[in-house]
């Protein structure tokens, strides 16, 4: 079998064994956990309101594409928090830990909703990102990878597990999982 068919197996099999599961770590059926994610979303859209999305690296350039196709494509408001004077002024002057977390409390308000990417699931940043949401009484969703038992799997009100340890495979996972969640949502909405 050459290199590509077995990236592009463990692609499938790593895609098809997503874990799905709830604030208190019950499972949920992935399909299940999509349709959530989407009724959570339609709510969000009816109350005018915002899901801001978090992630570093390549998972920030996912939180920026996210929420460009989601302002332009599902039309509700969405931001990515990825601003580099912001994070560098946040991370500079208070902490990189804080880099998501303070622009949230200035932002967020309690009806809004975060999507947390990271694909090893204990980036600090984006703990504290999702800390905060939980303060503010926003609705969160995961996306992580690489260890089951990462810190934000246990954090959100939906989240998705990647059972991979490569960040590439975990990567182009949570990818895939954000374009199903919006084309879901702009199916089912309209």
């Amino acid at each position: 079998m050459s290199d590509f068919s077995n990236y592009s197996n463990s692609l499938y099999n790593t895609l098809n064994g997503t874990q799905v599961t709830d604030y208190h770590c019950r499972n949920i059926d992935p399909e299940e956990g999509f349709l959530r994610w989407v009724e959570l979303t339609k709510k969000i859209q009816q109350k005018n309101r915002t899901i801001y999305f978090v992630g570093n690296g390549a998972s920030a350039m996912m939180a920026s594409h996210m929420a460009a196709d989601a302002s332009k494509n599902g039309n509700f408001r969405s931001l990515a928090f990825n601003d580099p004077a912001l994070l560098t002024a946040v991370s500079n002057d208070i902490a990189y830990e804080e880099c998501f977390a303070v622009p949230l409390k200035r932002f967020a308000n309690p009806s809004d909703g975060l999507v947390s990417i990271s694909s090893s699931g204990n980036s600090k940043n984006v703990i504290r990102a999702i800390e905060t949401a939980r303060e503010l009484k926003m609705q969160v969703i995961t996306l992580s990878g690489m260890s089951p038992d990462n810190k934000s799997r246990k954090m959100g009100d939906i989240n998705f597990y990647i059972p991979a340890d490569t960040y590439g495979i975990v990567e182009v996972t949570h990818q895939a999982l954000l374009h199903c969640w919006l084309d879901l949502f702009m199916e089912i909405s309209g």
